[in-house]
């Protein structure tokens, strides 16, 4: 495995001799495939590593012989043959005795280069004719320039060469320029010379060395980059100021930017669609789950007919508008919940409702569509349950994901977005596997497939369902689907109030509990200073100790089976609890230690320190002042927490509501 420590290892060192420009030597021998490997990240991906790109788009590849490279070359490039004469000794590299044979060991294409923001104003296209050394294990650069009139300019002091040279010993990833000394940077398509040596070289030996293949595919494989890069950057523009307004807790940049994304995403399919349809009506949608309704205002903002739909009304729903249409609603899969006059469903991580969207667009019309972005893990009727250990959990559930797609009638497609999250991967359902007339037996098909799907829900796990207001609804009078019907059973709703899960609102008593055995479980570890401790002072703090530390696993070892389970239902669970009794334990590691106040005081090495106000003083008990042994190692004076009830002050923050 190819690490940080080991790219530091490696050996980078600049030649005075011309053309080489910098090499780096790999202390891991590297295998051909993953050279090319490599290579493909930086010819198809470049954005990757040069975040002022946005992509490119290629043409398609065209293998030729030694004998055609130079007319190939030259109608690429633009060019005439005598005008390459000086390029051929770069790119050709192999010796005549080598005794490999030239017939078709090159492969030709052109990318072409989308900038986030353009250089400069002339309009020109920036591209690169990408020459690929199948034999000689390299692959040359040459940058061309496309004016508005069509004119093509090889641009001769730009072109490089990336190769990997096998020796006997070691392997060595060298980057060559024609004509280093004339080198033109706008750091934009054309970066320096300095950066490609210092940063693209080394990230290149890594990806050979670890030779990976994403388990996803490239992002925005299913629309025009370009269109999508000019769009994003307009979007961004018009609605950045949605950041300085953002009323919720949530971190403003990544939602705003994260829904201008995949806006932009939708808006650039969208338009594709009607292009290839020959239409020009703008496709009506409805955003199931919508949240904070960003993505909604937005699409109706750029003249999409549609609304967004939660079980829960949001603070900045408010400042939206009235041509922003969101409903408050709480969403049961049933037959009151179809859209049989949209064209598209949308599902941006919708949660519980994600598996069921394929079936209420496939349930709504023969034409509605879908776009889903999956996130939290949920089934039917319940969280998912894993199956398969040998894929990650998350490609395991794209995956399931799509099956209901399938099952739905739906031809799946699969693209990964450009959005700041760790869950990238979208779902679309654009066009069906069956014909219109077909749709009885599409039905039947899709009611087996849930009902299959609920049975063997209820194999793995033994679900407990909530009581409701009458058998079969809501609160708020909807239908609740019943038993055996073809929209199965078993579906719980989000609550409408939103349930505080951070272990806040557990009972005092079981946290009290928790926390006592916890600390008692520390204390002991430390059995030669206890029996110190006994003939000491009570107040003696030199003699005070602080026990020892165990891991969060030798932690969950110490409670029953009723106290995990009521812990694993909150976010974090146990190690949220630990780390919510701050007072008492310092969490660090995956280890649990006894805090001992008089290092970790309120007073931060090379931070600002937190200010403590004199009312939010001595409005708690001091834990260790009652439980401790030795007592709180502070003095009462010095001591944030109270010693005792005559040293207590009336908090004047408004109560917890806890669950019982």
């Amino acid at each position: 495995m190819f690490t940080e420590e080991l790219l530091r290892q490696c050996c980078v060192s600049f030649s005075v001799i011309m053309p080489r420009v910098s090499e780096l030597s790999l202390d891991v021998r590297c295998k051909a495939e993953g050279f090319w490997s490599a290579a493909e990240v930086w010819i198809k991906k470049p954005h990757v590593v040069n975040k002022r790109l946005c992509g490119v788009k290629e043409s398609e590849y065209e293998a030729v012989c030694s004998e055609d490279l130079g007319s190939s070359l030259a109608r690429l490039t633009g060019t005439y043959g005598h005008e390459l004469s000086d390029l051929f000794p770069f790119i050709h590299v192999y010796n005549v005795d080598s005794g490999l044979k030239a017939e078709e060991s090159w492969c030709v294409g052109v990318r072409t280069i989308i900038p986030k923001v353009e250089p400069n104003c002339n309009g020109n296209v920036y591209k690169e004719v990408i020459v690929k050394d199948l034999i000689g294990q390299a692959v040359t650069f040459l940058p061309i320039e496309e004016t508005r009139e069509g004119h093509v300019n090889l641009k001769k002091s730009n072109i490089y060469k990336i190769q990997l040279e096998e020796n006997t010993d070691e392997c060595v990833l060298r980057l060559h320029a024609l004509r280093p000394d004339q080198w033109f940077s706008d750091g934009v398509a054309y970066p320096k010379l300095s950066w490609l040596t210092a940063e693209l070289l080394p990230k290149l030996a890594r990806w050979a060395i670890e030779n990976k293949s994403s388990e996803f595919k490239s992002t925005l494989s299913l629309i025009p980059v370009e269109k999508y890069s000019v769009l994003y950057q307009q979007l961004k523009n018009k609605y950045k100021e949605m950041v300085k307004v953002w009323p919720e807790v949530t971190d403003p940049e990544k939602f705003v930017f994260e829904d201008v994304a995949i806006a932009t995403y939708l808006l650039v399919l969208w338009a594709e669609e009607r292009a290839e349809k020959g239409v020009t009506s703008r496709q009506s949608f409805v955003d199931l789950g919508c949240g904070n309704g960003l993505l909604v205002h937005i699409l109706n903002n750029e003249g999409h007919p549609g609304k967004g739909i939660d079980v829960r009304k949001r603070k900045i729903w408010d400042l939206y508008g009235p041509n922003t249409h969101l409903e408050e609603k709480a969403i049961t899969p049933s037959a009151s919940f179809l859209f049989p006059e949209t064209d598209w469903l949308i599902g941006n991580h919708s949660d519980e409702l994600t598996p069921w969207i394929p079936v209420i667009a496939a349930r709504s019309s023969y034409s509605c569509r879908y776009f889903v972005l999956p996130c939290c893990f949920f089934d039917f009727c319940g969280k998912y349950q894993r199956r398969h250990c040998k894929k990650t959990q998350y490609r395991e559930y794209i995956d399931f994901i799509s099956e209901v797609s399938a099952a739905c009638g739906f031809q799946t497609d699969e693209d990964c977005l450009r959005i700041p999250s760790t869950k990238r991967v979208c779902l679309i359902g654009r066009s069906r596997s069956y014909e219109e007339p077909e749709g009885e037996l599409a039905e039947a098909r899709r009611t087996d497939y849930i009902r299959g799907r609920q049975v063997s829900y209820t194999s793995f796990t033994n679900v407990t369902q909530k009581d409701h207001s009458g058998h079969n609804h809501h609160g708020d009078g909807q239908e609740i689907p019943e038993p055996g019907s073809e929209w199965g059973s078993g579906f719980q709703p989000r609550e409408k109030t939103e349930t505080v899960r951070n272990c806040a609102a557990l009972p005092r008593d079981l946290v009290d509990g928790v926390v006592l055995k916890v600390a008692r479980a520390l204390l002991e570890l430390t059995a030669e200073a206890g029996e110190e401790g006994k003939n000491s002072s009570w107040k003696d703090t030199n003699n005070w100790h602080a026990g020892g530390s165990l891991s969060i696993r030798e932690v969950a070892e110490l409670l029953d089976q009723s106290t995990l389970q009521t812990l694993k239902k909150e976010c974090g669970g146990l190690q949220t609890l630990l780390k919510n009794s701050h007072q008492v334990f310092r969490v660090e590691g995956g280890r649990v230690h006894i805090r001992d106040w008089r290092n970790d005081g309120p007073v931060r090495v090379n931070s600002k320190p937190k200010s403590q106000t004199s009312g939010a003083l001595k409005t708690r008990l001091c834990w260790f002042h009652t439980h401790h042994p030795h007592g709180c190692p502070m003095s009462t004076e010095d001591c944030l927490f109270a010693h005792g009830e005559d040293d207590l002050r009336p908090s004047t923050r408004p109560l917890k509501k806890l669950r019982s």
